[in-house]
């Protein structure tokens, strides 16, 4: 059972008999007031009903959509009386759910049809992949890269059909899940020819389900990961669950491994295991550059809770671990392990990035100039990179000067949102990045699901500007490039809004939805109610004249700040 299930003994308790009969948006503005004065909840026992945020009470949106199902949760609910009935349980069930859309979603592209001398073949007629937004990287890929032939990828020359195989650009962890996967699915088909006992199909199509199975239960791990840590909030991680960012693209890409890995390194260092959340970190870097982002977010936060000695041993044991899955392949195959790092820097901007759209509707080619093959775009290069540092220092700068430390997740959302916004590519797969970041640093649903639906359409439109033109049966006329880069600008300002509501919590603690539960930072592990050590001076200190770097210790943690009654119009105006 897990430790968020409740206690047989408390079958009979009344959870919510502190809460008026009704609840009344008054009733919830002064719940986290009254949770605050709780003593803090060992993280290695288990949560009382009456222990967790109810979302129909605290979130106006949910709310309202309550009202479909009976309405908020009342007094008198009969809540801890199923113990199989956890809200772990729940939200693993409620991903599943849209893992199976998002596999529907997806199955278009490994339909099958009988092509020349009976053999069944992919069915791509009518502009299939583009109309139904199929489209994903894992069906070209195998095709392309000679998987089926069982050969390493990062060794393989040539495919069964004599053809020259490109050196493959991903990391060495997904680059051999790829080939674990092609292995799983070649004894697949084996043992249905052999034995007629299950049904046989396309090798690219048992590849993609069996990929797709794979996949589902590292997001499982990753949901689970996400609940474990926002304990008092469990019902957040529904936003991670419902979400319709996840339907279109939880099998675009191999996306969703880095995010279980980082979620399951983010668990551990919230239970104070260092060397665990850096072999985590460390396999999760080995699958997406984009991970080691934690790294510069600890460092900056354990500087200033003067938790040095937990850092270090994190990142050490994250390169040790980057390093032994990444030196064998390196060692063995060396152009063909740099072909990932090359790919990436000779890139041009991704169609959905603000380079792109602006050399679009502009017409001047500063970022994408005409460049001979191979050569990479220096100066889009160093202006993506500039950018993000900047970013990086102002988001530094605030996680030093803000009048309480942000929380660990707080800081993760921002770094990672800024690399998304100013780098040269953001495949709309990678938005999966946030999802888990979101639900921890900003679990405002509202907001939140406009977003991913704006992520949605974004993908859909995109895959329209695809479709072929002509006047063959099925074929659809091209779609215009401006709709989707204007739903990618308003996808880029809400994502925008997201990081300046959380920047707003930062530096207005007492609106910070976590904190109002009673927890300090849920995935601050050695962090947590520790006493500053390190802090630089915020603008407004520099603007009256403070100008020097201070340092302070104290034996008593700063006091938790209590809610203010703003919050009540603020839920008021939700």
């Amino acid at each position: 059972m897990s430790n968020e299930s409740t206690h047989p003994g408390e079958e009979g308790l009344d959870p919510v008999a502190e809460q008026p009969a009704r609840p009344t948006i008054d009733a919830v503005a002064e719940q986290p007031a009254r949770t605050a004065g709780r003593p803090t909840v060992s993280k290695s026992a288990s949560l009382t009903p009456s222990d967790r945020v109810i979302p129909t009470w605290t979130d106006p949106t949910v709310r309202r959509a309550a009202d479909s199902i009976g309405g908020p949760l009342g007094r008198h609910a009969l809540v801890g009386r199923m113990p199989i009935l956890t809200p772990l349980r729940i939200t693993l069930l409620m991903a599943l759910l849209f893992l199976i859309f998002a596999w529907l979603v997806k199955s278009p592209c490994i339909q099958q049809t009988e092509g020349a001398g009976g053999l069944m073949v992919l069915d791509s007629s009518g502009n299939r992949q583009w109309i139904s937004g199929c489209y994903n990287d894992v069906v070209p890929t195998y095709q392309i890269q000679g998987l089926a032939d069982g050969t390493f990828p990062y060794a393989a020359n040539f495919n069964s059909a004599g053809e020259v195989v490109e050196p493959l650009a991903y990391p060495v962890l997904i680059g051999t899940f790829m080939w674990l996967v092609a292995q799983i699915g070649n004894g697949y088909n084996s043992f249905t020819a052999g034995t007629g006992i299950l049904p046989q199909s396309l090798d690219v199509a048992v590849y993609f389900t069996i990929g797709a199975i794979l996949l589902s239960l590292l997001y499982l791990w990753a949901v689970a990961s996400t609940l474990k840590i926002s304990r008092k909030r469990p019902w957040d991680v529904a936003i991670m669950c419902l979400s319709p960012l996840l339907v279109v693209h939880a099998f675009s890409n191999w996306d969703i491994i880095p995010v279980a890995l980082l979620a399951a390194a983010m668990l551990s260092w919230s239970r104070s295991r260092p060397v665990i959340a850096g072999v985590l970190l460390g396999l999760a870097v080995a699958a997406k550059l984009y991970p080691v982002l934690l790294l510069f977010v600890l460092l900056l936060l354990c500087l200033r809770a003067g938790k040095m000695r937990s850092f270090t041993v994190t990142a050490v044991a994250t390169v040790l671990t980057w390093a032994a899955v990444n030196l064998p392949v390196a060692l063995a195959y060396p152009d063909a392990w740099r072909a990932f790092f090359a790919a990436n820097t000779n890139r041009k901007s991704e169609f959905t990035t603000w380079y792109a759209i602006y050399t679009d509707w502009s017409g001047f080619k500063i970022f994408d100039p005409e460049l001979a093959a191979g050569q990479a775009p220096t100066l889009l290069n160093a202006i993506s990179l500039l950018l993000f540092l900047l970013a990086c220092i102002g988001i530094g700068w605030l996680t030093l000067a803000a009048n309480r430390r942000p929380r660990v997740a707080q800081v993760m959302f921002l770094v990672v949102a800024a690399f998304l916004l100013t780098n040269k590519v953001w495949n709309p797969q990678f938005s999966l990045w946030l999802l888990p970041l979101v639900v921890l640093a900003l679990p405002r649903w509202r907001l939140v699901l406009v977003w991913q639906l704006t992520e949605a359409a974004l993908w859909f439109l995109l895959m329209l500007t695809y479709a072929t033109k002509g006047n063959e049966p099925g074929r659809f006329v091209l779609l215009s490039q401006y709709p989707y880069q204007n739903m990618a600008i308003v996808r880029d300002l809400l994502v925008i809004s997201l990081m300046a509501l959380v920047i707003r919590d930062i530096i207005k603690p007492e609106l910070d939805l976590i904190r109002q539960a009673g927890d300090d930072d849920p995935t601050g592990g050695v962090l947590v109610d520790t006493p500053d050590v390190l802090t630089v001076p915020s603008p407004r200190s520099l603007l009256r004249g403070r100008k020097t770097f201070r340092t302070k210790r104290s034996s008593e943690p700063e006091p938790v700040s209590e809610p203010e009654l703003e919050q009540v119009s603020l839920i008021k105006r939700g």
